[in-house]
């Protein structure tokens, strides 16, 4: 192995069971602190290499799983960018029949858009020159608003006051029509976000209300948003454990609570090119100016945003686009 470089391999899942156990970047920095700062308080654990659909009810009992027991495993690293996505969780109720997701939710008529660019991910639009100088008439060169002086879909304004640009909005339930209501101890009140942290940051939909977030090694910031029992919060509303009658919701089912955000520019991205050219690239003919008639060459940063159900481990993947004129 050369020196700086890190390499993945498979466990030999064919014979024996190997436990293989590391310290996570910050289990790492703990333990050099010294003085006590590390103790073990929790752990996880995955399954995101099993496929449980190689269960084979054609063969005999003892055979059925055999394909999965020897599914090759990756041999356990550090880096928590590319840790476990699919978590494993206890559950006290043994008879659920059905677990809530989570769904991005482009319909909600209520608030700001949801809705996505024809791209299929959110354009964060990082200044007022890239999101709306509609002002300076023909010589507009912004591409977050339209020839109706709205926001274009999927378009969020990275200086929102809670008046302008789309929102990411996401719900949690149970999406299926055999279900009518949720087991309440499956009800989502806690989300994990996760985001690089040199590109921006969380906002509420009324544009303020950023918690304070734990940022690692590798840049990635991990906000923690909880609605207290019989509070309001900024982020989360429990809409109802029924059916949402007016199709503002992608589940076929009972939506049991939903969170909603913007995300704040970074200043790194505002005032300088650095990270664009770093990071970055430049694409032409891609995004139309506001006036309609011709394009803008625009610097961008392709991102991704976690969201993450406390209670049940479930997340989400959005695709976000950072951008610039």
């Amino acid at each position: 192995m050369r020196i700086g470089e890190r390499y993945m391999a498979f466990q030999d899942n064919s014979g024996d069971i190997i436990l293989d156990v590391v310290l996570t970047d910050e289990g790492r920095r703990r333990l050099a602190q010294g003085g006590g700062a590390f103790s073990i308080a929790k752990f996880a654990l995955g399954d995101d290499e099993v496929n449980y659909g190689l269960f084979d009810k054609t063969a005999t009992t003892a055979l059925q799983d055999i394909t999965i027991l020897q599914t090759p495993i990756l041999e356990a690293f550090t880096n928590n960018t590319s840790l476990m996505k699919s978590k494993l969780v206890s559950l006290a109720n043994q008879n659920l029949l059905y677990m809530p997701i989570l769904k991005l939710n482009t319909l909600t008529t209520q608030g700001p858009s949801s809705d996505l660019t024809t791209d299929g991910n959110f354009v964060v639009c990082v200044n007022e020159a890239t999101f709306d100088n509609s002002d300076a008439g023909a010589n507009s060169n912004s591409i977050g608003i339209g020839t109706d002086d709205k926001a274009k879909p999927g378009f969020l304004y990275g200086l929102d006051d809670g008046t302008r640009g789309g929102s990411i909005v996401i719900d949690s339930g149970i999406h299926s029509t055999n279900v009518t209501e949720i087991d309440p101890s499956l009800i989502e009140t806690e989300f994990i976000i996760e985001m690089d942290n040199r590109l921006g940051q969380l906002m509420s939909i009324d544009g303020s209300t950023m918690p304070t977030p734990f940022v690692d090694d590798d840049y990635v910031a991990t906000y923690t948003v909880t609605k207290p029992a019989g509070q309001e919060s900024p982020f989360i509303t429990l809409p109802t454990q029924t059916k949402l009658e007016n199709k503002s919701s992608p589940i076929d089912g009972p939506v049991s609570s939903r969170i909603s955000f913007k995300i704040r520019s970074s200043q790194d991205l505002r005032v300088s090119n650095f990270l664009f050219e770093r990071i970055g690239s430049t694409v032409s003919n891609k995004y139309l100016k506001s006036d309609g008639a011709t394009y803008q060459d625009t610097k961008i940063i392709d991102s991704i945003i976690r969201v993450t159900g406390r209670t049940t481990g479930y997340a989400i993947d959005i695709p976000v686009r950072f951008a610039k004129v």
